[in-house]
């Protein structure tokens, strides 16, 4: 099972022309789900005892599962938040698999660890970390933000010294915040503080400062600002919320897993002007950087304060202590084993230059705008904000709640579009998130012209 012999080279030869063929495709098909009756029908029992053969396993997946996924990088996927890897990042990715890396520790994959940590300088840079600071790539933006809340509540702890503990502890955030803030709190059993938001949407250091007053402040440790929500694509006000947390002495987190990749464009730069005090970020290049799934980078301005928090102890892991100049990724968030997955971020970096990237992600602002200008002049539609990154969210008038789900439906049973219907405030709405570079205007005219 184990041997590379002429079955395995017959079935390389089969999984590289798939991968040839499918990096090929322009559009991929959209694709989409089906009913699992449907599914186990056609697909069957395919683990048993004997096996079914790399072969057919193979052709089972390309005839019949993957064509039950919805492909993430169709121009016309534009729901939730897409992905657009590379074909550069794609096809590392079949090395990293290939190559068998353990990226936990440097004593086992220094060379992956180097040049993950040279892709995290260039986002360090970008947000005006010093040059100390440093993290990892974790799964996604949800164990990203726990690992760096988890970070702030120990460095609070340590703060206390022998001092008393609060009751509980609270971690600050906007109401728009993501739900997988709330969820690090359920896992870590802290509350949140809730805190309104203006107009725009966006978390203000006065609503924080004014929230704050009101509360006792015991247990209040860290505040989460956003660096462009889900739902509308809008970042905090993250120079005010700098000021109120160094005045409170409480730790600051930007949750930019979706937004913070506009840091590398020059015109949307001035949005994140504050997020250079903060004292943690993630982004997901598996989002707006252009990376295939999973991928989140986790950075620390001052880094020992994240090892102190999450280096694992035990006489196996001894060995694992990084001397000067050497990196441990596993003693930064909550992983200990972990694959190299930064790797097919900093290939396709590399490949292409960090210029390409700013271009890549202005061509997304850009497209933006042009879904909100084609909203307003279009009179059966109307936007709900303006948008501010490369999301956009509006309303098709007169419409019920089913009449949005319909829609959205018919054009995902045509395998036309993948755009979902959205809540503001109570009324359904939709929103049309662009990332794909290949996302055309002539795509954006063709989906909004079935809404007339």
């Amino acid at each position: 099972m184990h041997r590379y012999d002429e079955s395995t080279d017959v079935l390389a030869s089969a999984v590289f022309d798939y991968a040839r063929r499918r990096l090929r495709l322009d559009p991929v098909p959209l694709d989409g789900p089906r009913p699992y009756e449907e599914i186990a029908a056609a697909a069957g029992q395919t683990v048993t005892p004997e096996g079914i053969g790399g072969l057919q396993a193979l052709e089972l997946f390309d005839d019949v599962l993957s064509r039950a996924c919805i492909s993430t990088d169709h121009p016309r996927y534009l729901s939730f938040i897409p992905a657009a890897p590379t074909e550069a990042s794609s096809l590392f990715d079949l090395v990293v698999g290939a190559s068998s890396i353990f990226g936990g520790s440097w004593l086992e994959g220094a060379g992956a660890v180097y040049v993950e940590n040279q892709a995290l300088r260039w986002l360090s840079d970008l947000a005006g970390f010093p040059e100390a600071a440093g993290g990892a790539f974790v799964q996604g933006g949800t164990i990203g933000n726990l690992s760096a809340l988890v970070t702030a509540r120990e460095a609070a702890i340590a703060a206390l010294g022998d001092g008393p503990r609060p009751r509980r502890w609270v971690v600050a955030c906007s109401s728009e915040a993501h739900s997988s803030i709330n969820h690090a709190a359920r896992v870590m059993d802290i509350d949140t503080l809730p805190v309104p938001v203006d107009a725009a949407g966006r978390l203000t250091g006065e609503a924080l400062r004014a929230a704050l007053k009101e509360y006792d402040q015991e247990g209040l440790f860290a505040v989460v600002a956003t660096g462009g929500t889900t739902n509308y694509g809008v970042v905090d006000d993250l120079a005010g919320i700098a000021d109120v947390a160094a005045e409170h002495h409480l730790w600051m987190h930007v949750d930019g897993a979706y937004g913070l990749a506009a840091l590398a464009a020059p015109s949307a730069r001035p949005f994140f002007d504050g997020i250079e005090r903060a004292d943690s970020f993630i982004v997901d290049p598996h989002k707006w950087l252009f990376a295939p799934f999973d991928a989140c980078a986790l950075v620390y301005r001052d880094p020992a304060r994240a090892r102190a928090a999450h280096t694992q102890k035990a006489g196996y892991l001894e060995a694992l202590q990084a001397a000067e100049g050497e990196w441990n990724p596993s003693d930064y968030a909550v992983n200990l084993s972990r694959r190299a997955r930064g790797l097919p971020f900093w290939f396709s970096l590399a490949t292409h230059g960090t210029d390409a990237y700013a271009g890549a992600i202005e061509a997304g602002l850009a497209t933006a705008r042009y879904v909100a200008d084609q909203v307003r002049v279009r009179d059966y539609l109307e936007l709900v904000r303006e948008p501010q990154l490369s999301v956009v969210v509006f309303r098709r008038i007169g419409w019920t709640r089913e009449q949005y789900y319909d829609w959205s439906d018919r054009l995902m049973r045509a395998n036309f579009a993948f755009v979902m219907p959205t809540q503001h405030d109570d009324e359904t709405v939709t929103r049309i998130a662009v990332v794909n570079p290949r996302t055309s205007h002539a795509d954006i005219d063709a989906i909004l012209d079935t809404m007339v």
